[in-house]
């Protein structure tokens, strides 16, 4: 288990420090960021929580994972690595339909 933990279902108006105090029940709290969009600065309702170690994250994914905050089921689980490269999805690419061309009747 690793020690960064990615929490979803997070109330949008939840803060930094009542995170903090959410998760001091399982161990020491490194770090928590907030994740806002981009284009508005709003929380998009998950977060990334960093714990001290490995058996203190165990822990919360543990015993925060299905806890209710604010009418939301907190959602814990170990944050997995980013994958390198590859798209976010977009159109497609290459022969992509079209009309008629060429044929004949």
């Amino acid at each position: 288990m690793g020690k960064k933990l990615f929490v979803g279902n997070v109330p949008y108006s939840i803060t930094e420090d009542q995170l903090k105090e959410i998760f001091s029940e399982a161990g020491t709290v490194e770090s928590v960021a907030i994740i806002t969009d981009k284009m508005t600065g709003r929380p998009r309702g998950f977060v990334f929580v960093e714990m001290s170690s490995d058996e203190e994250a165990a822990k919360a994914v543990e015993i925060l994972n299905g806890k209710e905050v604010e009418g939301r089921e907190l959602n814990v689980n170990e944050a997995r690595p980013r994958e390198e490269g590859g798209s976010r999805g977009g159109y497609g690419g290459g022969n992509g339909g079209g009309y008629g061309g060429g044929r004949s009747y």
